[in-house]
């Protein structure tokens, strides 16, 4: 049974006194900062002082000093960078300035689980993991409430990490809505395997070989568009609202049926198998590897498969019909609940 943590099980006095660095002004950046900041916590922000996000930040009220400066004053340093620049980071500001006494702190356990990032023996090594985009861990923490968060102790040097790892998810508002117990291992592999496997890229590949299927049988790619891509959210919100149950009971009779007769057609044993073997391949660190080799040699695959998707005739089609769609962002645009200025960082899907 996991343990959860709420608003009783917290002491925030255990950061009373302490300076928190956060490195990266991003998606989470943002967010935590200003959250920890508001619930009295003293906050700076490591960042280069000519970066956009810098000057986001210090709009925002937040001390801004260079990363090193940030590594050196703090006595919790919270990483928040993207994961394949963690090592680079922690190596070039970070390493010299981590003493002992001293926590390193991260929201994603990839660079600490795959030993990007080996810490010394001698100070605290904790993860804060909002289930949450940072925008919302923002506008939600602002409304008086919270979103959940996963926190695990990799190093308990202090013989306090989770003491001040439940006193960080406090002052993030996280504690509001219920702090979940797991590890390292269980939150990157899970992670991992959710973004690969389901969220990300199954349910894209989900999308385009519906559309490609319609549209090859003759139908149009608008039509196609509308049934493969576009009602996917509504029938995800009624998930996210109430479980399948929920949707299953807004849908119709017709629908409900074909879903229950005909989906393990499409998903099923074979794409298990598939399943597995992403997961055999994230467990073994064979998917770390090959994403930090992919970034050491100028992430070459990478940036030819981004641009072979955006010519998908689902890409092209579609932006015609959003361009239709008067309530929704303009493409290229922030959505209006982002903060301004917000740089991207992917921190958990």
């Amino acid at each position: 049974m996991v343990k959860i943590f709420y608003e009783r099980d917290a002491n925030p006095e255990a950061l009373k006194g302490k300076t928190i660095a956060i490195l990266g002004y991003g998606s989470q950046g943002h967010a935590q900062a200003q959250n920890l900041r508001d619930s009295g916590h003293k906050v700076i922000i490591g960042l280069e002082p000519n970066r956009s996000s810098a000057q986001q930040a210090r709009a925002d009220g937040m001390i801004v000093v260079a990363p090193d400066e940030a590594a050196k004053r703090a006595d919790w340093i919270h990483v928040l960078t993207p994961d394949e620049t963690q090592s680079q980071v922690y190596d070039q500001f970070i390493k010299p300035y981590l003493h002992p006494g001293k926590v390193l702190g991260v929201s994603h356990g990839f660079s600490i689980h795959f030993k990007t990032i080996v810490p010394p023996a001698d100070v605290d090594v904790v993860m804060i993991a909002p289930k949450s985009p940072g925008h919302l861990v923002r506008r939600v923490y602002t409304e008086g409430r919270g979103v959940p968060s996963l926190i695990a102790i990799q190093q308990d040097a202090s013989g306090r990490a989770h003491e001040l790892a439940l006193a960080y998810a406090h002052g993030i508002g996280s504690t509001r809505a219920g702090v979940l117990q797991t590890t390292f291992k269980e939150e990157t592999e899970s992670d991992l395997f959710g973004e690969q496997a389901v969220l990300c890229g199954g349910l894209t590949s989900l999308i385009k070989k519906g559309f490609e299927t319609l549209v090859e049988a003759g139908y149009a790619p608008e039509i196609a568009y509308f049934e493969c891509l576009h009602e996917v959210k509504l029938i995800v919100d009624l998930i996210y609202e109430g479980g399948l149950s929920r949707m299953r009971y807004s849908i119709s009779n017709t629908a409900e049926y074909g879903d229950l007769t005909r989906g393990e057609q499409v998903v099923g044993d074979a794409t298990r198998a598939a399943m597995k073997k992403t997961l055999a391949d994230i467990q073994s660190g064979e998917f770390a590897r090959e994403w930090i080799a992919e970034n050491k040699s100028g992430n070459k695959k990478f940036n030819a498969l981004r641009e072979k998707e955006k010519q998908h005739p689902i890409e092209i089609v579609g932006a015609q019909l959003r361009g239709m769609m008067s309530w929704l962002p303009k493409e290229g645009k922030k959505p209006a609940e982002a903060p301004k200025g917000a740089t991207k960082q992917v921190v958990n899907a």
